[in-house]
């Protein structure tokens, strides 16, 4: 099973990760200016995650792939790692919707 791994940035910014539950980080997210922001953030990609509508297919100008996960308003919630093919791409996406919904927390921020 997946989980958020919630950390602190340099700048005391905060974001998660979502992890496979292989330990591979599937989504990233934004920074948050607060904890329960970025804690809303988690609800927001479990809420979106089962629609495959909300994922944002890209190419990028090295000829890799990536996507985003986009909530109802538009707004990104989450990006990818850079992906060879699109099937490898569709992978990720897939496993994002597979480990999202049931993920648990694991919290590893300083305050």
């Amino acid at each position: 099973m997946g989980k958020f791994v919630l950390t602190t940035r340099k700048n005391g910014e905060f974001q998660f990760n979502l992890q496979a539950g292989n330990g591979q980080v599937i989504l990233t997210s934004e920074g948050y200016s607060t904890k329960a922001a970025c804690m809303n953030g988690v609800e927001s990609v479990k809420k979106n995650a089962g629609a495959d509508s909300r994922f944002e297919r890209k190419s990028a100008a090295n000829g890799k792939f990536h996507f985003n996960l986009k909530a109802t308003n538009g707004q990104v919630i989450g990006s990818s790692q850079m992906y060879e093919t699109e099937a490898s791409l569709e992978n990720g996406i897939r496993s994002v919707q597979s480990n999202a919904g049931e993920a648990s927390i694991d919290d590893q921020t300083t305050g």
